[in-house]
C-alpha cells in the first residue's frame, strides 16, 4: 500500500508538472514574450521641459525597440486618462482626433483638446513647419528597430494645462493605450524614472529636464488577432513533392463563409476571395464595386490556407561546400501593399550565412553572443522594399547561400526553419512529419517531440498499472 501512495504522488507531480507548463506557455503568449526578441517594446517617454503659468510643456518620445516589428500605415494612435482636469494648450507634431468640450474657455484660440482621455495621431510628412519639431511627422509609421533604428522613433511637443506647475503637483496619467494601428499593444503604468538629459548643439552643456517618466508598451499577436495572418510551403530539389501550407491556418475556405468569385458581376462586401484561376485582366472588374483604398476590404486569393501572406523555403542547390535556399514572398491579398517588409527565420545554420543575393540581412543573436540561429531579411531600396498587392508582381524572392559544417545534413528536415515571422506575425509551418524526404530515406514519420512524450506517458501509465497489479 505504501508503494502504491507514492507512485499515485508521482503521477500527481508529473500531471501538475505538465498542468504547470501549459499555463506558463499560455501566460507568455498573452503577455506577449517572444523568444526572438524578448525585449522588444515601444517605450514611451515623458520629459518635462519648462513651467507655464498652470502646467508644464513636455516632450513625448515613442521608441520602437522591437527588431522586426514596425507600425504601418495609417499608424500609431496613442491614448491616456488624465490624473486631474488638465487640458492641452497646444501640440506640435501630432494632434488630437477629437478636441472635446472646451465651452468653458475664454481664450482665443481655444486649448488645443480638452477631453479627459485624449488620442493622439501622427501628423502626414507633408504638414507645414510650424507644426512639426524635430523627428516627427512620419504619418504615424514606425520602423523596426534593427531595420532602420534612425526612423524607429515618434516626437512631439504637448503644452498640458490645469497640472499645477511643480514636481509635487504634477500627476503622471494613467490608462495608457496604443493601437498600430489595430489592437495588440499593452501598456503598463507611468513610472518615474532618472531625468533625462539633452545636448546642446556644440556638445559641451548638458541640460536636464525637470521631470522624465516612462510607459512601456508590449505586443501580443494573441491580443492582437486570433488567427495567424501568413503561412509556410517547402519544397526540395530532391523531393518532386511540395509541401503546401496547412489546411485553414489562417481562416477556412467553405462555400457558406468564403465564395469562390468567378464571375466580376458576383462579388459583394460579404465575400472575401477571387478564383485563383479567374484571368488576371478581369480582377479589376470584379474587384471595381467593393471600393478602394482604406474602404477595401480584405480580398485574398481563395486557397485552403486562406492566408493574406504566403512564404515558400525551397532548398535549391547542394554544393560541396555550400547551400543555397530560394525565399519567395507572395501577397495574396488585393487590398493592400506591405511596404518595408521584412521576413524573420530560425534555422541552426545561420552561424555559417553567407550571403542574401536580393534582400538586405541582418543577424539578431537573441541568445546574445552564444550562438546565432536567426536572420532578418527584408527588401532593398528602390528595388523590392515594397511587397505590392496580390497578383503577377506581387512578390518577392532571393537566394539565400550558407556555408556547410559538421551539422549539416538534408535528412529529418534539417534544411528547413523552425520558424517563421512576417512583419513580426508567427507564421504557421507545416507539420515535421510532412517535411520533403531524401529519395534514399523511409517515408515514414520520424519521431516528433508531441510523438515521444505520448509514448512516454503510456510507458509510465503500463508501468504503474504492472505495479498495482
Amino acid at each position: 500500500m505504501k508503494n502504491i501512495t507514492s507512485c499515485s504522488g508521482d503521477l500527481k507531480s508529473y500531471t501538475f508538472l505538465v498542468q504547470a507548463l501549459i499555463l506558463l506557455c499560455a501566460l507568455q503568449t498573452a503577455e506577449g514574450y517572444d523568444p526572438l526578441d524578448p525585449n522588444g517594446n515601444i517605450t514611451i517617454k515623458w520629459d518635462v521641459t519648462g513651467w507655464t503659468g498652470d502646467g508644464y510643456v513636455a516632450t513625448v518620445t515613442m521608441f520602437n525597440w522591437q527588431q522586426y516589428r514596425h507600425v504601418s500605415p495609417p499608424g500609431w494612435k496613442l491614448g491616456w486618462s488624465w490624473a486631474k482636469k488638465e487640458i492641452i494648450w497646444t501640440m506640435l507634431g501630432a494632434e488630437t482626433v477629437l478636441q472635446g468640450d472646451c465651452a468653458q474657455y475664454r481664450t482665443d484660440p481655444l486649448p488645443h483638446c480638452c477631453a479627459p482621455t485624449p488620442v493622439v495621431v501622427d501628423l502626414l510628412p507633408d504638414v507645414e513647419d510650424s507644426l512639426r519639431v524635430a523627428n516627427c511627422c512620419k504619418g504615424g509609421v514606425l520602423q523596426a528597430f534593427a531595420q532602420d533604428p534612425a526612423q524607429a522613433l515618434a516626437v512631439l511637443q504637448i503644452t498640458v494645462g490645469n497640472s499645477g506647475n511643480t514636481n509635487k503637483t504634477v500627476a503622471l496619467p494613467h490608462n495608457f493605450t496604443l493601437l498600430s494601428p489595430g489592437p495588440g499593444y499593452t501598456c503598463g503604468p507611468a513610472v518615474h524614472v532618472p531625468k533625462s538629459l539633452f545636448p546642446s548643439a556644440d556638445g559641451r552643456r548638458w541640460t536636464e529636464a525637470l521631470m522624465t517618466w516612462n510607459v512601456t508598451c508590449t505586443y501580443s499577436q494573441f491580443l492582437a488577432q486570433r488567427a495567424p495572418s501568413c503561412c509556410v510551403s517547402f519544397s526540395a530539389f530532391y523531393d518532386d513533392t511540395i509541401v503546401p501550407c496547412p489546411t485553414c491556418s489562417c481562416a477556412c475556405l467553405t462555400n457558406s463563409t468564403t465564395p469562390i468569385i468567378t464571375t466580376p458581376k458576383t462579388l459583394t462586401n460579404s465575400q472575401t476571395c477571387v478564383d485563383p484561376n479567374t484571368p488576371f485582366s478581369e480582377i479589376p472588374a470584379i474587384l471595381n464595386p467593393v471600393g478602394t483604398g482604406a474602404n477595401m476590404p480584405d480580398v485574398l486569393y481563395c486557397t485552403q490556407d486562406m492566408c493574406p501572406v504566403k512564404i515558400h523555403w525551397h532548398v535549391y542547390i547542394n554544393y560541396e561546400e555550400y547551400w543555397r535556399v530560394k525565399l519567395t514572398v507572395t501577397n495574396r491579398d488585393f487590398s493592400k501593399n506591405f511596404t518595408d517588409w521584412n521576413v524573420v527565420a530560425q534555422h541552426p545554420n545561420f552561424d555559417n550565412f553567407t550571403e542574401a543575393f536580393s534582400f538586405s540581412y541582418k543577424p539578431l543573436n537573441p541568445y546574445g553572443s552564444y550562438t546565432n540561429d536567426t536572420a532578418m531579411f527584408w527588401g532593398l531600396p528602390y528595388y523590392n522594399q515594397m511587397l505590392l498587392q496580390a497578383g503577377p508582381e506581387g512578390n518577392v524572392q532571393s537566394d539565400l547561400l550558407f556555408g556547410k559544417d559538421a551539422k549539416f545534413t538534408l535528412s529529418n528536415g534539417w534544411a528547413f526553419p523552425s520558424r517563421i515571422y512576417f512583419n513580426g506575425d508567427d507564421c504557421v509551418l507545416p507539420e515535421p512529419q510532412s517535411f520533403p524526404t531524401l529519395p534514399s530515406s523511409s517515408h515514414r514519420a520520424g519521431s516528433t517531440p508531441m510523438t515521444v512524450i505520448v509514448s512516454t506517458h503510456f510507458f509510465l501509465m503500463f508501468y504503474l498499472y504492472l505495479m498495482l497489479a
